[in-house]
């Protein structure tokens, strides 16, 4: 290849490998934040009396909690009259349990369990007591809905919800008004999560989106990406437009929920299908392999070598200004769509780019020491989120493939059981910090203004695959 650009990424390198093995009222909770969950040594020793066996104890190591039973961390998760768990206790459990329990047979052990501790089941219940479990409850199951909503698509989540609230509202009238709330937030929520999983769905679904093998060289296209957007700052915010609109539709649970394996669950009859929902976490992907060989096109489209080196120049531009912003995804899609085979084979073309520029780049994303040069600017990003004073100075967007690989690590950790039987609860606090800060950098409203047209053009201009591309060159 021409001008001495190594091969060391591609899709069909880094990113299909990476991605195989994943798809083979007391106080209203408040916005889920990195920092706001994790910001203590541990958690609380407290758990309210229980009786215990020697091997349902939480297991404690210099003030954390490093493993339990199953059953006894659902206990402490457990309000009582006088206990609420700890919020990054909440986040944690809830989504790394779904590795033994599903969120359905979770809701109805905790359920059952308040039910039975708070004697609810009664002809006559303790109004004074009531009164202090019944806020508790409603904040567990508000954060619940508010943090994994799509839980609650599940009819049999709603059915317990509803069943809990029922005991508890004839004995204060506020309860039913909070339960109508709960709802209707959490109905607004997934009516907002259906119609963006559709509109992905016919985006994927459209003809001109498909990748297309060609077998004899295709017709000119009249559009290219220079005649939509020839500004690489302003194509850069229309790319972070995409990522932060897709990014916002995938839960925290799909980043568990795709490597659950049957064999890890607590009753290995449950519905495993139901655990296997990670529709957008798989069509986010899906966009950064087509950003990958939307590059390789229109680089290879033009006739002439001169005007395929200025595609090249202008990708590379378009590259740094999302380096800049903190678009790390759309950088990588960038820099494999021009490490592909077809493109890194036009030695002559390459011999007309200014590659200085380029160079950085690969620099900067270089895999080497498990991409120690990019997790250090990622880590710069991060910081500059933490203390922005603007939407503009917190956007983070994470190259979501190695982003992919290292929670699939941190998910086996979290599967296997220690020799005692107990779950590893030091593993399920770090993927819930892994994820948690996904969560915040996801919450980011983009703030630049839309570009309807370069936005349609990203979404729906025709792209090759590498075999077709190899043929228009």
């Amino acid at each position: 290849m021409d001008g001495g650009i190594p091969l060391w990424l591609s899709v069909a390198g880094v990113v299909r490998e990476v991605l195989l093995s994943v798809f083979t009222q007391e106080g209203m909770p408040q916005t889920l934040t990195s920092t706001s969950m994790f910001n203590t040594s541990g958690f609380s020793h407290q758990l309210h009396p229980t009786k215990e066996t020697e091997h349902e104890r939480l297991i404690f190591q210099d003030g954390n909690l490093i493993s339990a039973s199953l059953e006894a961390l659902i206990q402490h998760l457990l309000p009582t009259v006088d206990y609420y768990p700890e919020k990054a206790y909440i986040f944690t459990f809830l989504l790394s349990s779904r590795l033994f329990i599903e969120p359905h047979e979770l809701l109805s052990k905790v359920c059952h369990m308040c039910i039975e501790q708070q004697s609810l089941d009664e002809p006559v219940l303790d109004k004074a007591r009531i009164k202090k479990f019944g806020p508790k409850i409603m904040q567990l199951l508000t954060e619940w809905t508010e943090t994994f909503p799509s839980d609650f698509r599940d009819e049999r989540m709603i059915g317990h919800l509803k069943d809990m609230i029922h005991r508890i509202a004839p004995y204060d009238e506020s309860y039913w008004k909070t339960m109508n709330q709960l709802l209707q937030t959490l109905n607004q929520k997934l009516a907002t999560l259906n119609q963006g999983e559709e509109n992905t769905i016919k985006v994927n679904a459209s003809v001109s989106d498909k990748l297309v093998i060609i077998k004899t060289k295709p017709p000119s296209i009249q559009r290219d990406i220079l005649s939509i957007c020839n500004d690489p700052y302003t194509l850069a915010q229309q790319l972070t437009h995409i990522e932060l609109e897709r990014l916002s539709f995938i839960g925290p649970e799909e980043f568990v929920q795709a490597f659950v394996r049957k064999d890890s669950l607590d009753n290995p009859k449950s519905c495993f299908s139901d655990q296997k929902k990670t529709d957008n976490l798989e069509a986010y992907v899906k966009w950064f392999n087509r950003l990958c060989y939307l590059v390789a096109t229109e680089i290879c489209m033009p006739a002439k070598k001169k005007h395929r080196a200025q595609v090249i120049e202008f990708f590379i531009d378009v590259a740094r200004e999302c380096f800049n912003i903190g678009n790390f995804n759309s950088l990588m899609a960038i820099i494999s769509g021009m490490n592909m085979s077809p493109v890194s084979r036009l030695k002559k073309t390459w011999g007309k780019v200014k590659t200085a520029k380029f160079f950085i780049l690969e620099h900067q994303m270089d895999p080497t020491g498990n991409f120690y040069n990019y997790r250090t600017a990622l880590r710069g990003a991060a910081h500059r989120s933490l203390t922005a004073h603007s939407n503009r100075e917190k956007i983070v967007i994470p190259f979501f493939s190695l982003l992919i690989k290292d929670i699939y690590f941190l998910n086996e950790g979290c599967a296997n059981r220690l020799p005692n039987g107990h779950v590893n609860f030091e593993k399920f606090l770090e993927l819930a910090k892994q994820v948690g800060e996904f969560m915040m950098w996801k919450q980011v409203s983009c703030p630049f203004e839309d570009d309807k047209n370069i936005i349609h053009y990203l979404h729906t201009a025709p792209v090759f695959s590498e075999d077709g591309t190899l043929l228009i060159c």
